[in-house]
């Protein structure tokens, strides 16, 4: 049996890789359209592959954030995170992260001793944390208009 692959860290795109990826996100994107596949036609190995839209739209979506300088990593939704990857995914600590599972904030389960964290709790969990931040701020910008704070 071999060890589960971990996923490494990617780097951001070279200049190159950015521009690169800017031209060919549009041009890829402007043949998605409807439908379940398109075909394309990979020049190198002179093949003709049959693609899932869907999946074309993620590497649209891909290629649109190397063309913006950053690294993309892809995470499967019930892929089991260990706390320190989850807690690198939320740009937070370790141990705030696991205070986080222990008050009940994120789902998780334990493999032997070892606390795991499901990608897709992860995701619910950071769409609830952004919501509440932009109700926050929106909230305090309100209040500075009514106080008439110029903002």
């Amino acid at each position: 049996m071999t060890a589960p692959r971990q996923a490494t860290p990617s780097l951001p795109p070279t200049p190159e890789e950015a521009e690169t990826a800017r031209s060919s996100s549009r041009l890829l994107a402007a043949c998605l359209g409807d439908g379940g596949t398109r075909r394309i036609k990979v020049i190198d190995g002179d093949e003709i592959i049959d693609v899932p839209v869907t999946a074309l739209r993620m590497l649209v979506e891909i290629l649109a954030n190397m063309a913006e300088g950053k690294a993309v990593n892809i995470i499967p939704v019930k892929a089991e995170l260990t706390t320190q990857q989850a807690a690198d995914f939320l740009h937070v600590s370790r141990p705030y992260l696991v205070s986080l599972l222990e008050a009940g904030e994120i789902e998780f389960h334990k493999t032997g001793t070892h606390r795991r964290i499901y990608a897709s709790d992860l995701l619910a969990y950071r769409q609830k944390r952004d919501a509440q931040s932009k109700s926050a701020l929106d909230e305090l910008a309100a209040q500075a208009q009514e106080l008439g704070l110029g903002y």
